[in-house]
């Protein structure tokens, strides 16, 4: 319990003093932001601040947040760190940066923002890796909530249903215009992601019975997974998270002032992190020990959620836990084909003030994400092998996106040496993103000290190209 407590402290620590560090490292003004000088009605569209903050939250939370903290949770206490220092020194400096160089080329995605500072091939890349993330994003946001809402209601509505219905709700939040959908949802939504992981919280602390296990740096997983890289890459969304880096351009194509961007990109993750440190904390006292939890997590992630709402706070907790299970994960997965549709009319060069070409690209995305929910829905590992992709495919996206900051910074003159606040976490998950593709069953299945030392030299080698590219920067 004391682990827990301080834990919140250290990120609120975090958001007052690191996030004023990264603040003055990117050093905001008051030229005019994408949202005033390109306004279209449609995504460059200028919002209130508290506004734009939680549709940052919902965009880059949902049930990321959830499911990956529980799942984390199977490695025990442990995970608690990740989170907090994961968010403070990572996460929030990624989201932040992201939205705040996005801000500055008018709104551009992360893949152009790669072809930018890291070539023409990068862009590339980035480009079609970006869409896949979002597509994989967009698809286990859809099967989470079908699959709950299939065990919910009567049998003619089953998970294929659902998926349908969730679909064609995408199809209208990505083609309307951001503020007459989504603008005037997620501030509501925002409140019940907030609201549901406060009353849990309160349920396990004053309830009696249960206990939250001080932080131990011991590996607690029931099969022996090591934390290394595999806790790194499970819980994704709750520390460092590549997805926001497709989320925080959207955002910052409506903020009207440089200068909010400390309280809407960096806070939105620490308030993340403190979503994710309730349910890892909810996961590893309600359950006893990390082996009932995997257990119960074999049974899906929904499943554990709601199981975990109920019991802790009775028919509210039920209320509470099959809207947030239904409703968050949808409110990623509709700006997830959002984010891909803008990244391919950067690509296409298309005009999406037309309603035509924003739906020549939404139509193949939306089939697309179908195809792959489809799969997930009729196997019946399904969900956890496009998770494992996603996420793979997410902390990979971080990496780049932090290195793409890294070389924002580096040119941009002011500061050089704060660059090391992108290129140390960008090193860090350089080594998490090389080591599990390596080793994981989805990747090359590597043993783990070839893994490893592959891993760390990929790491060691990417650092050693930016102290060269310091060094030279510094001698001009």
């Amino acid at each position: 319990m004391i682990s827990l407590l301080i834990s919140f402290a250290v990120l609120i620590v975090g958001y007052t003093v690191y996030g004023r560090v990264t603040e003055k490292v990117f050093s905001p003004d008051d030229r005019p932001t994408p949202a005033v000088s390109r306004a279209d009605g449609v995504d460059f569209v200028p919002m209130k601040p508290w506004k734009a903050f939680l549709i940052q939250l919902l965009n880059i939370a949902g049930t990321g947040p959830i499911f990956g903290a529980l799942m984390g949770a199977v490695f025990g206490p442990v995970v608690f760190l990740w989170i907090v220092f994961g968010s403070i020194l990572g996460g929030a400096v990624h989201d932040y940066m992201s939205g705040m160089i996005s801000s500055r080329h008018d709104g551009a995605s992360i893949a152009e923002l790669s072809g930018t500072y890291l070539g023409k091939g990068a862009r590339l890349i980035m480009r079609v890796f970006s869409v896949v993330l979002l597509v994989l994003c967009g698809t286990v946001f859809v099967t989470s909530p079908a699959e709950l809402l299939d065990e919910l209601t009567p049998f003619w509505m089953n998970g294929t249903f659902w998926a349908i219905v969730i679909l064609i709700y995408y199809l209208l939040a990505t083609l309307l215009p951001i503020d007459k959908l989504i603008g005037k949802l997620y501030p509501v939504f925002g409140v019940l992601l907030v609201v549901m992981a406060a009353a849990v919280l309160g349920g396990i602390i004053f309830s009696g019975s249960y206990t939250i296990p001080e932080i131990t740096l011991t590996d607690l997983h029931p099969q022996g997974t090591p934390i290394w890289p595999y806790m790194f890459i499970t819980v994704a969304c709750g520390a460092v998270s590549g997805f926001h880096a497709t989320q925080s351009p959207m955002i910052a194509k409506c903020i009207t002032s440089e200068k909010q961007g400390r309280s809407i990109f960096y806070g939105a993750m620490i308030s993340e992190a403190v979503i994710a440190l309730v349910w890892a904390a909810a996961g590893v006292s309600f359950y006893g020990t990390t082996q009932l939890l995997s257990e119960a997590l074999s049974g899906g992630a929904s499943s554990v959620v709601y199981e975990i709402s109920k019991g802790v706070l009775g028919n509210l907790g039920s209320v509470l836990a099959v809207a947030g299970v239904v409703v968050c994960p949808i409110t990623s997965g509709d700006t997830a084909f959002r984010s891909a549709r803008l990244i391919l009319a950067e690509s296409f060069r298309l005009d999406q003030k037309k309603l035509i070409n924003r739906l020549y690209i939404t139509i193949p995305l939306l089939v697309a994400g179908g195809l792959l929910t489809w799969f997930a829905v009729v196997n019946d590992n399904g969900f956890q092998v496009v998770w494992r992709y996603f996420s793979w495919s997410n902390q990979t996206l971080a990496m780049i996106a932090l290195w793409v900051a890294t070389a924002y910074l580096l040119k941009k003159g002011r500061y050089r040496f704060g660059s090391l606040l992108t290129a140390l976490p960008a090193t860090f998950m350089t080594a998490v993103s090389i080591t599990y593709i390596l080793m994981a069953k989805e990747g090359l299945r590597l043993g783990q000290p070839i893994a490893y030392t592959l891993g760390a030299a990929a790491a060691i080698a990417a650092l050693c190209v930016y102290i060269f590219f310091l060094i030279r920067k510094n001698k001009e």
